[in-house]
């Protein structure tokens, strides 16, 4: 893919005392599979133990959830690392994970509550450094590969604005909140 490394001549910084050379990168939009009736959560963390202390923040904050958690090592064997407690939500962990295909990276597949259930959890494990999302709409990854690998750029989440909402929108929202569970 990069036999024919494209060198550009150095560049000279202000103190002229070092040259840097730039090697291709190529980005990628990766899209990702939300489970059924489900979400998804993609960060970054640094640790091999994510995928234990992640497991842990979860069923930690709510014995009800089903989950599968996917970390993809980037150093060592680089394995992607895997745990939870359903067999669906981990291979569709597994499978996110591995279209993204960036070192560190986790995907959480989650079902039976939502991301705002856990989210401040997996912030709090210490080893986990981002998070990209917590969705349950269509989401792509942006991804830059280079000749050393890959890395997540950004996503983007759902959809456009189409407007600015009413004032029926927003009553349908906090509607939406009651039935949820989340506004009185």
């Amino acid at each position: 893919m990069y036999a024919e490394r494209e060198r550009r001549p150095p560049q000279i910084l202000a103190d002229r005392s070092a040259a840097r050379y730039y090697d291709r990168m190529e980005l990628k939009a990766v899209r990702l599979n939300i489970p059924e009736n489900g979400n998804i959560i993609i960060g970054q963390s640094h640790f091999i133990k994510t995928v234990e202390d992640i497991y842990e923040a979860i069923v930690n904050t709510s014995p009800h959830l089903q989950f599968g958690i996917a970390f993809n090592e980037a150093s060592g064997e680089c394995l992607t690392r895997v745990d939870g407690n359903n067999e669906e939500l981990k291979s569709n962990a597994v499978d996110n994970a591995s279209a993204i295909a960036a070192g560190h990276v986790f995907a959480v597949s989650l079902r039976n509550g939502f991301p705002i259930n856990v989210l401040n959890r997996i912030q709090d494990v210490a080893e986990v450094v981002n998070i990209y999302c917590a969705t349950a709409n269509p989401v792509q990854v942006i991804v830059a590969e280079t000749e050393q690998g890959r890395g997540v750029l950004g996503v983007v989440d759902g959809s456009s604005p189409r407007g600015v909402e009413t004032e029926a929108h927003a009553k349908a929202r906090v509607e939406l909140l009651q039935k949820f569970g989340y506004k009185r």
